[in-house]
């Protein structure tokens, strides 16, 4: 009986550094709403993003992707952010979908433009960038090693052409009998 005791505390002690361990991931490691401004963007593809992952602006959360849809009408994603109030965009912000690391962890990648007009609640950001297919870069690089490791050309693969000729020199007209030389004094 004394031994089920020991292992029921250890149980607890183990459970409640468990919940502490909780608690303190989740207050350091910001992963709380954000309460803010929503706005969106269309993308051509989101490669792995997900409702929940950052927005950066120069490698600052200053947001989180609050929701994706799929737009009916031009077939793009449509990736709505919710951006802290104290953050101003201007209009002509640029949206890029980023990689944390080769292996994934993709977010919002936000670079504010110049323009002295302020995204409002509500708006869409025009400028987009989708994220790189590493996959169909691979394949791209791969082929076109394979193009560079082919011999020059064959001596069966190559076709003679003919020289051009060569340019025509004008000849002088022949004197007939009838005509005769010019020949000048002086």
């Amino acid at each position: 009986m004394s031994r089920s005791i020991v292992e029921t505390v250890l149980g607890a002690f183990v459970l409640i550094g468990a919940l502490i361990f909780l608690v303190f991931s989740y207050s350091e490691g910001d992963a709380g709403t954000v309460s803010g401004y929503r706005i969106s963007a269309n993308f051509s593809g989101i490669g792995g993003l997900k409702v929940g992952d950052e927005v950066q602006v120069s490698g600052v959360k200053v947001g989180q992707v609050a929701r994706i849809e799929l737009d009916p009408k031009q077939y793009l994603a449509r990736v709505t952010m919710e951006i802290d109030d104290n953050v101003e965009l201007p209009d002509d912000t640029v949206a890029l979908i980023s990689s944390q690391s080769l292996l994934g962890g993709k977010y919002m990648s936000l670079e504010p433009g110049g323009s002295p007009d302020m995204l409002e609640g509500g708006s869409e950001i025009l400028y987009t960038q989708a994220p790189q297919n590493l996959e169909e870069l691979l394949g791209k690089f791969i082929f076109s090693m394979q193009k560079s490791d082919k011999p020059e050309s064959a001596p069966e693969d190559t076709v003679k052409v003919n020289e051009p000729a060569p340019a025509a020199t004008p000849i002088a007209p022949k004197a007939t009998p009838d005509s005769e030389p010019d020949v000048s004094v002086e």
